[in-house]
């Protein structure tokens, strides 16, 4: 038998009498809470940190800098002003070699980066470097070109990435005409040109299926379907196993190009663009050329799309160049060039300070210790002479999370603090003792009854350390606040309009939630004997259960164990095709309510496979005479924002999708109401997707609503991912004003927690 103890802070000792004062009162004469306290003394608080730590930048902006503000194209709110003035007295004035803008999502961090650069530009800042998301990279040159007048932008995403920094090179003495960015994508940066998809074949009732070969998990998409091995093969993207995260892919030997294998890959290169078939393809190859046609598309886009015959009239029309623009943004075409990985070209052959401010989007993407791009940003930051950094989430709960965040934009910093690497470079060590500094950690005592000794039997004690979420005041103090800008979308004032979260509990009809009472007593019990044997392969499964069945009981569940197949449960079909279950009714209710008042609604729904809802969404909705569309995985993530215009265009009153699609990438300002079917675990994505509509340009109020069956594992989910959702912002001084803002109480798991309240009721 095992138990297990977590060491806790110590109950205060009660009073020995009562002459001081009456113990029955103590609780509430003497306690208070931290938010009574910051309401009572933040005043002082504040004064007395600013005598201690004097603000960099007093609000007076430096009149230089605000005229090539107001020399922009597009002109910042004055909030975004404020953040670009702050950031380059930190970074020019004080000498810091790194800014941190901390921004709410939806403030235009993408902006204020943009107009940094233009800033500094003036004060001899001549070449910007922006680390972008991949499926953002154009988004990056677009804006840019909309914002700084006479911008040049040179885009190092596509396998002639090398040839660029090689001309860059050679042109590093070369006076400028205007101010230089390049955007590179962070999978670019750290990764070299040639590589093939590589996994295991596995001949399944699917066909030919390809397979993880680290860990044998067949590959599938995200809506749950097997893919065959053909279809990975020809695809273009670099694929992860969702279940080890193993790479599905390999570098390979760079080659060059024979003259028929180049005229052979131009060729296929230009059929998957659209609006151009076999018969153009040929065409366009005997007019052109393939060596010119190959260097055209080396540069992605706008050359190519600008094609002109020899009466100089245009190739494609406008209406083609509009697909074709949409389509290629995200596209990469290789010929045979490749080399050196270009994080390391930039470290090995282009001078120091080369690039004069990188600007790192999406941060918190490179706080991962081992990760392969952490590594590379970390590399092109030591060879740049000023780094920002711009993220919406700046620390991942855990404290460890920021430490190498800050040593690779920081290490001066880090080193005077005592963080060094140690002798053979490890890091370990560093961000042990940056945890135990600043970090939570949390002693797990467990205690065995058998033969705890060779002679005797008695109890064995052991302990573990483990690490909890949260960040110290003195880290905070130390490490974040003198190098931080926060924006918070309260901050750009009156631009954005009311937004409004609200829990919806939906009560079940009698006989369902009679069904889910028995459904959940007998897997519970089934589940408290799984543990009591030490097995735990059936948590996952009861908890998805009961979280999906009261969602997806129109269908039959047959619940089995993992392992050795047993039936645990059996429920049939509670609701038949066009019945409607309560959450369906609440739902159409919403949605006939906001189409009269002239509003779209955008319905989360985040189960797909066999458990999908998606479907039977739409067929419901359109039976009310709602225009529905529903946006699946199999939409590429660079149309999915084409897509969806057309979908207006079309006339819908209601888009359905999972959250995941949506999270990053898109704003979806025609739908300011949003309603969540389910939550899912990921409170990040969560937090994503209910901003969604909720940003700058949106001018009606933004109404968010979750939906939950009372009494059931969906209401408890909520509950505690609402006790989670500071966590990550407990480095920023401030308690959001969301539906879901709890302060965080505890360090499990959203799916720790809940199997707690599951095995206890």
């Amino acid at each position: 038998m095992t138990m297990q103890l977590e060491a806790a802070p110590a109950a205060p000792s009660m009073p020995a009498t009562g002459d001081l004062f009456n113990p029955a009162d103590s609780e509430s004469d003497l306690s208070f809470s931290l938010q009574d306290f910051v309401t009572e003394f933040g005043d002082e608080l504040l004064d007395s940190l600013n005598r201690a730590n004097p603000p960099v930048y007093n609000g007076v902006p430096r009149a230089n800098r605000q005229l090539v503000l107001a020399s922009l194209k597009r002109q910042l709110f004055p909030a975004q002003a404020e953040v670009v003035h702050a950031a380059a007295e930190l970074l020019v004035n004080q000498g810091e070699r790194a800014a941190i803008v901390n921004g709410e999502m939806g403030t235009g961090k993408t902006t204020v980066g943009i107009a940094l650069g233009a800033v500094l530009n003036a004060e001899g800042y001549r070449r910007t470097l922006v680390l972008s998301p991949p499926h953002l990279v154009y988004k990056w040159r677009r804006e840019i070109l909309e914002t700084v007048a006479g911008a040049k932008v040179w885009v190092l995403n596509g396998p002639d990435t090398l040839l660029k920094l090689i001309k860059l090179r050679e042109q590093l003495n070369v006076p400028a005409e205007g101010q230089e960015f390049f955007i590179i994508g962070r999978v670019r940066m750290r990764m070299g040109f040639h590589w093939k998809p590589a996994f295991v074949r596995k001949r399944t009732r699917y066909g030919m299926v390809g397979a993880c070969p680290h860990c044998g998990t067949m590959v599938t998409d995200l809506d749950g379907e097997p893919v065959s091995a053909l279809e990975l093969e020809a695809e273009e993207t670099r694929r992860k196993c969702h279940v080890c995260d193993g790479a599905l892919w390999t570098l390979m030997r760079p080659r060059s190009l024979s003259g028929s294998d180049q005229s052979s890959a131009v060729l296929r290169a230009l059929k998957r663009i659209p609006t151009i078939g076999e018969a153009t393809a040929n065409k366009l190859m005997k007019t052109f050329g393939d060596s010119f046609l190959a260097s055209m598309l080396g540069d992605n886009l706008h050359n190519f799309i600008n094609l002109m015959d020899a009466n100089g009239e245009l190739v494609f029309s406008d209406r083609q160049a509009l697909r074709m623009e949409r389509a290629m943004s995200s596209m990469e075409f290789g010929f045979g060039e490749g080399g050196y990985q270009p994080s390391e070209y930039v470290k090995r052959y282009l001078p120091q300070s080369a690039f004069d401010l990188l600007i790192a989007d999406e941060a918190h993407e490179y706080k991962t210790g081992g990760s392969a791009q952490g590594q590379a940003m970390g590399v092109i930051a030591s060879q740049v002479r000023k780094t920002l950094l711009l993220t919406g989430t700046l620390m991942g709960g855990y404290a460890d999370d920021l430490f190498h965040l800050l040593f690779r934009a920081l290490p001066g910093k880090m080193i005077e603090d005592g963080y060094r690497p140690s002798a053979s470079g490890s890091m370990n060590a560093a961000a042990m003792a940056f945890m135990r500094d600043h970090g939570v950690l949390r002693d797990i005592y467990s205690e065995s009854d058998g033969p705890a000794h060779k002679t005797a039997k008695g109890s064995k004690i052991t302990v573990r350390t483990v690490k909890a979420p949260g960040f110290g005041p003195k880290g905070v103090l130390r490490c974040v606040l003198p190098y931080t800008i926060f924006l918070k979308l309260k901050d750009i004032g009156g631009v954005l309009p009311p937004y409004d979260e609200e829990f919806r509990e939906v009560a079940m009809d009698a006989e369902q939630a009679e069904t889910y009472r028995n459904l959940a007593a007998n897997l519970t019990a089934a589940l408290k004997e799984a543990l009591r044997k030490r097995d735990t392969t059936l948590l996952g499964v009861v908890l998805n259960v009961l979280l999906a069945w009261s969602d997806c009981c129109f269908r039959a569940e047959t619940v089995r164990h993992p392992r050795t197949r047993e039936m645990l449960a059996f429920t049939p079909a509670q609701f038949n095709e066009l019945a409607l279950m309560p959450k369906e009714r609440e739902l159409i209710d919403i949605c006939r309510e906001e189409k009269a008042a002239g509003r779209k609604t955008l319905v989360y729904s985040v189960y797909t496979g066999t458990r999908d809802t998606t479907s039977r969404l739409k067929m419901l909705l359109e039976q009310e005479g709602f225009k529905v569309a529903v946006l699946r995985a199999s939409v590429d993530a660079s149309r999915r924002e084409d897509w969806i215009a057309e979908q207006l265009d079309r006339g819908i009153d209601v888009l359905i999708t999972n959250p995941e699609l949506v999270k990053t990438g898109l704003d979806l300002l025609e739908f300011p109401t949003i309603v969540f079917m389910q939550s899912g675990w990921n409170i990040y994505t969560l937090q994503q997707a209910a901003r969604r509509s909720w940003r700058i340009g949106q001018k009606l109020a933004v109404k968010v609503i979750y939906l939950g069956y009372a009494a059931t594992s969906q209401m408890t989910c909520l509950a505690l991912m609402a006790k989670k959702i500071l966590v990550s912002q407990s480095t920023s001084g401030d308690v959001p004003e969301s539906g879901l803002d709890v302060l965080n109480q505890d360090g499990d798991s959203i799916e720790v927690a809940l199997a707690r309240q599951l095995v206890a009721a």
